[in-house]
């Protein structure tokens, strides 16, 4: 049976899964993503590629990095994930810039303890001292295990048209506006934007409404209030995408932050 389990404090959502049939859409997170395979084989594409993280494994996301996820067998799958602020990385790992992880999978068992170890306090919700102290300690052994690389910007095409995309989100996507603001044709825009982000816009902009709901009911609490700023066309269809990137409802999701 599928099961979801979120929980947050201070910048961290922890998340606590366990899937037999569920698959992820393609999809990606604002947040840096790191996660532990506990049981079973976790089965995604990333950057174009085959990840296979087997238990034990450390899965390392960086923001934005479109990626689908499932079981690889009927057998099953049970992981822990982390989505850390990036701002809040950016503070405890004392960078300036944007950074990015080297290395989509490591099995490192410090590093994996350290995964688990601040999973298992912010699900139990436990004393925030102790989950700083541990927070600290993951990025450090993450540095230690997988040097961060400079992030590498986005071209200036693609940059202004995510900065499009998300002034838009409460409003229909216009491809045909974007591309003339790009002076590209609307098909040229698609296949350029898939070549970077692995997303086509469509994926893209409906990824960032579903990002744009879960930050207003962590805010708001106030799941109807959502559906309307970000234009879906009721809580039916909120939940329906919602689902697709986070297993759970946007109904659920909101109980479990109660």
């Amino acid at each position: 049976m599928d099961k979801f389990i979120y929980k947050k404090i201070a910048g961290i959502t922890a998340l606590s899964a366990s899937i037999t049939d569920f698959k992820y859409k393609k999809h990606y997170h604002k947040e840096y993503a790191i996660g532990v395979t506990l049981r079973g084989i976790q089965h995604y594409h990333l950057n174009g590629s085959l990840q296979l993280s087997y238990p034990n494994g450390v899965m390392l996301f960086n923001p934005e990095q479109a990626h689908d996820g499932m079981a690889h067998d009927k057998a099953g799958l049970d992981y822990l994930m982390l989505y850390i602020d990036p701002q809040l990385f950016l503070d405890v790992t004392q960078k300036k810039d944007i950074v990015c992880f080297s290395s989509p999978i490591i099995y490192d068992y410090r590093l994996e303890q350290s995964v688990i170890n601040l999973a298992n306090v912010i699900l139990k919700e436990k004393d925030e001292a102790l989950y700083s102290e541990l927070l600290l300690s993951l990025t450090d052994n993450l540095i230690q295990t997988n040097p961060l690389e400079e992030y590498k910007e986005d071209n200036t095409l693609i940059r202004k048209a995510k900065d499009m995309l998300h002034s838009d989100i409460g409003k229909v996507l216009k491809l045909d506006e974007i591309s003339k603001e790009l002076n590209l044709s609307k098909f040229q825009f698609i296949r350029l934007f898939k070549s970077h982000t692995g997303i086509t816009p469509y994926q893209y902009f409906l990824n960032c409404k579903i990002e744009r709901a879960k930050q207003l009911i962590d805010k708001n609490r106030d799941i109807y209030a959502t559906v309307a700023e970000c234009d879906f066309v009721d809580l039916t269809h909120l939940n329906k995408h919602f689902k697709s990137v986070y297993g759970t409802t946007a109904f659920e999701y909101m109980s479990y932050l109660n």
